[in-house]
């Protein structure tokens, strides 16, 4: 995959210090439009939101799970990766 046109960065490193997230941001609005790990080379995240598309298909796996909202209710037969 590729990407072409202006984004701003920031870089996160993870809780244990050894992986790193690459955060690209709209440069007028601020919203991620994308974001690369470490981890993953050759891989581009792309949040659901950057979408805005309320049919769009409901998630699949769910990661990071302890630190997800209180309120925020998952589907019960979707993946969980911790």
């Amino acid at each position: 995959m590729t990407t072409e046109g202006a984004s701003r960065q920031y870089v996160r490193v993870s809780d244990d210090g050894e992986n790193r997230a690459t955060f690209h941001f709209c440069p007028d609005c601020g919203a991620t439009v994308f974001f690369t790990l470490d981890a993953m080379p050759g891989n581009v995240a792309v949040p659901v939101g950057v979408f805005a598309d309320p049919s769009f298909p409901a998630p699949v796996r769910s990661i990071w799970e302890e630190r997800q909202h209180s309120w925020l209710l998952l589907p019960d037969d979707i993946e969980h990766m911790n």
